[in-house]
């Protein structure tokens, strides 16, 4: 709200504004290019397995450092 004198002026927000803005959106999303079904898979592929030597890489080590804290403070 802007404030004129002593009188309160509320002010309107811009409908073409709004507009401009979903089409522009529009516009932006039909520049995307998507990758490939077989770049999706690949990348896919290497998450899972970068996961999956993580999980196992940590659990190594939890059971470790399991084993080391028992022998240590038995």
């Amino acid at each position: 709200m802007a404030v004129a004198g002593n009188i309160k002026v509320k002010e309107k927000s811009n409908p073409k504004g709004i507009v401009k803005f979903f089409k522009d959106l529009k516009a932006e999303a039909k520049r995307i290019t998507w990758p490939s079904k077989k770049d999706i898979k690949k990348a896919t592929i290497a998450v899972v397995s970068f996961s999956l030597i993580f999980v196992i890489f940590v659990g190594l080590l939890d059971y470790g450092f399991q084993n080391l804290y028992k022998l240590i403070f038995k």
